[in-house]
């Protein structure tokens, strides 16, 4: 089948303004992320008052994805994308205005809302362009999204400490996030507008290959959220480590999550998708494994970096299969497995939390290194062809006004 491009540059455009969108999107969360402290205590929020407002972001995303994926495959990923990335701006402010905990709940979902529709509408379109570019570039933009965090959260902790309000940290990020969002939407790579309908790439199982990938998401997922709330606490209270280097459990974690996943991109074109997936999710299981059978609170760090090292591919790679297995329905394929997702992210937690109740912690922790395993065999789903094989449709570089200069290639 034939893929007809525009200019190499062009090309590379459209792959930044991927970048650029992942970036904000990250960048926003981070930043939000930093203030919570501020905002609940000029709120006076209580703990269980506080969860009551972040419940609105869980619920502001999971619709927004769901309602996204038919959006995205009839008026394609740019035409709700560069919107929403627009509305990433207004959207983060708004929760900084909140007078009240109802106000803050409705404001945490349309931030949410935004925030899960550009999740799904960016990510087809980052399988767009790994599509165009014919090589593997996922794991990358996913890499990027959590440079944004970190950016997000560090600009944030310091604008918090130059004793600027919330409103004041979510403005100037915001101005950040409407620059990049206008650089994206000038560069972004849009399908070709009446290209007609393309082609399954293959896989198993139609909507249960989709299915079967967002229970691989939601496996992983959960993991990522278990490291998130219970890594630091496990090393605190069962290794009885000192603050400091509890701490350092997840933030090894999140490090080898970042690294991995910048080299994960060279990895696939090494491994492909399926051997890549399945040996991350040995090494996830391993390394939690070790966390929680050597009694030592330096095995407990490196085997949380081995964890996050472990998941670090496995998400982009299902995102990207779930984009390939049926390009004219991808936004709702991806809608699907994010979604999927994204409830593991938030259910991991509580999961834990429950099963350490009746088991303790270190064996209720077990559960995601399970998880892990069990996507080490099942990742199989995620052979469904890669960018490197045969494409179809046509793929139209630069703004609707441009005339593309466009060469063919088959492979």
């Amino acid at each position: 089948m034939t893929l007809i491009l525009g200019d190499r540059a062009a090309l590379r455009r459209g792959t930044v303004a991927v970048y650029l969108l992942f970036l904000l999107s990250g960048t926003a969360i981070g930043t939000w992320t930093a203030r919570i402290p501020t905002i609940k205590q000029e709120l006076g929020l209580g703990d269980g008052q506080l969860s009551v407002g972040l419940l609105g972001i869980a619920a502001g995303a999971i619709t927004g994805m769901q309602v996204v994926g038919r959006l995205v495959d009839r008026f394609g990923s740019v035409r709700v994308m560069v919107p929403m990335a627009f509305a990433q701006s207004p959207a983060l402010v708004l929760p900084a205005l909140a007078p009240n905990l109802a106000t803050l709940t409705l404001s945490l979902f349309a931030f949410g809302a935004v925030h899960g529709t550009l999740d799904v509408a960016m990510n087809a379109n980052a399988v767009e362009v790994e599509r165009a570019a014919q090589r593997p570039i996922m794991s990358s933009f996913h890499a990027v999204f959590s440079i944004g965090g970190f950016l997000g959260a560090a600009t944030g902790g310091l604008l918090a400490t130059a004793a600027l309000t919330p409103a004041a940290t979510f403005l100037v990020v915001a101005a950040a996030i409407a620059v990049m969002a206008l650089w994206a939407s000038r560069w972004a790579l849009a399908p070709e507008a009446g290209a007609g309908p393309q082609e399954k790439t293959g896989g198993p199982g139609g909507g249960r290959g989709v299915l079967l990938l967002g229970v691989l998401a939601f496996c992983c997922m959960i993991g990522e959220g278990a490291a998130a709330d219970w890594s630091s606490v496990y090393l605190r209270e069962d290794l009885d480590s000192p603050e400091w280097l509890a701490a350092a459990a997840y933030a090894a974690f999140s490090a080898m999550m970042t690294a991995g996943r910048l080299a994960g991109d060279r990895l696939t074109a090494l491994l492909g998708p399926v051997v890549l997936v399945r040996g991350c999710g040995v090494l996830a299981a391993a390394g939690l494994g070790t966390a929680l059978l050597v009694d030592r609170p330096i095995a407990g760090v490196i085997g949380f970096a081995c964890f996050g090292a472990g998941l670090s591919c496995i998400v982009p790679q299902v995102f990207s299969a779930a984009g390939r297995r049926d390009p004219a329905r991808a936004g709702q394929a991806l809608a699907r497995v994010a979604g999927l997702g994204y409830v593991g992210f938030l259910t991991g937690p509580v999961l834990i939390g429950g099963a350490a109740e009746w088991l303790g912690l270190p064996r209720a922790l077990a559960i995601p290194a399970l998880l892990a395993l069990f996507v080490a065999l099942a990742a199989s789903a995620l052979r469904t062809g890669g960018p490197s094989s045969a494409v179809a449709g046509s793929v139209r570089i630069g703004s609707e006004d441009e005339d593309a200069q466009t060469t063919s290639f088959t492979k």
